[in-house]
């Protein structure tokens, strides 16, 4: 005969409402109850029935990640590995599941999250970029349902975000290679749709701007966050007449094409043109030459987005709308003068 919640009940001396709730991970079941409850599920290899308590409850204990486009971005570039890294350690404490969904378009994307919605198969969602103009914010707001954003919230809108000060750190990259006595710094950027390619380029133009450093239009080169995107810009850039000494890159990733294009051109790194690039993935520091780049903490990123998801899904009051994470520059070969 199958263990009931009722057995469970029994044997841990709480009612089965009480079984229920620490099944649910309901904040005021104290940690000395759940876990003496916990440990008699697995004790019995009890396992409820999800689909009857969310029935009951009107919770699935499960939050959705939209994925972003293009797909290939998700697997090659590593920002994506490590923030959902984060998310997992979070969510799996709290006793929730994922689900990972995307589409070919913004229309499909919507279309996507609708169904999930309306369909109440999810109790919030992790949005892992920020858009202007994106209707997918437009929906989660107008639904009034749970969501974090990972990134700037578009156009001052009051939404719970968790991000970098991607202003103030491409400023700090900038300011670094000017300390290197660079005076001609181009920057290869990512898409320009994107508000932490906004941000990345408003940081890069103040720095210039302060230390009255001419900025050509033709040293910034805008494209996706993948090795390819930063081998093309090598191909325009190093072919300039006046080129760039410096190169600031949005992505690690963006940089490994970098290198590559510069390789294959006959230019060495730092000696010819000095680097510095974001997020510090770990295959940076293993980079030849070793990469200087801003460390935006991806993993803390992931962790606090989904811990403030959570929060909002169980009503655990106001908090900031807004939350930092603190970034720093690790310098390493590729942008120190020899």
């Amino acid at each position: 005969m199958s263990v009931t919640i009722k057995d469970v009940a029994r044997i841990a001396g709480v009612s089965p409402s009480t079984v229920s709730r620490v099944i649910s991970n309901h904040p005021r079941i104290s940690r000395a109850t759940a876990d003496k409850v916990r440990k008699i599920m697995s004790d019995l290899d009890y396992h409820p029935n999800i689909m009857a308590q969310s029935l009951v409850s009107k919770t699935t204990n499960t939050i959705a990640i939209i994925l972003p486009r293009p797909a290939e971005e998700l697997f090659l570039n590593l920002f994506f590995a490590e923030v959902i890294r984060g998310i997992v350690s979070q969510t799996s404490k709290a006793g929730y599941d994922l689900l990972m969904t995307s589409g070919s378009s913004q229309r499909e994307e919507v279309e996507a999250i609708t169904r999930l919605v309306r369909g109440r198969r999810i109790d919030g969602v992790l949005l892992l970029h920020s858009r202007n103009n994106d209707p997918l914010i437009a929906f989660l707001r107008e639904e009034n349902f749970p969501f974090v954003l990972i990134g700037r919230s578009p156009d001052d809108q009051e939404v719970l975000s968790v991000d970098t000060d991607n202003v103030q750190a491409s400023y700090d990259a900038v300011m670094h290679l000017v300390m290197q006595r660079h005076e001609r710094i181009g920057f290869v950027n990512g898409p320009p749709n994107l508000t932490v390619s906004q941000d990345r380029m408003a940081g890069y133009r103040k720095a210039l701007q302060e230390q009255g450093l001419e900025g050509k239009p033709e040293w910034i080169v805008e494209g996706e966050f993948l090795q390819e995107s930063g081998y093309r810009a090598m191909s325009f850039l190093m072919n300039l007449s006046e080129r760039p000494t410096a190169l600031v890159v949005t992505d690690d990733v963006v940089t490994f094409g970098v290198l590559r294009g510069l390789i294959e051109l006959g230019y060495k790194v730092p000696e010819d043109i000095a680097l510095v690039s974001f997020n510090n993935i770990a295959l940076a520091e293993m980079s030849t030459p070793p990469i200087s780049s801003i460390d935006i903490g991806i993993y803390q990123l992931g962790y606090t987005a989904s811990h403030a998801l959570l929060a909002s899904i169980q009503n655990e009051g106001e908090g900031k709308k807004r939350v930092i994470i603190p970034h720093r520059l690790v310098v390493r070969e590729s942008s120190l003068q020899k």
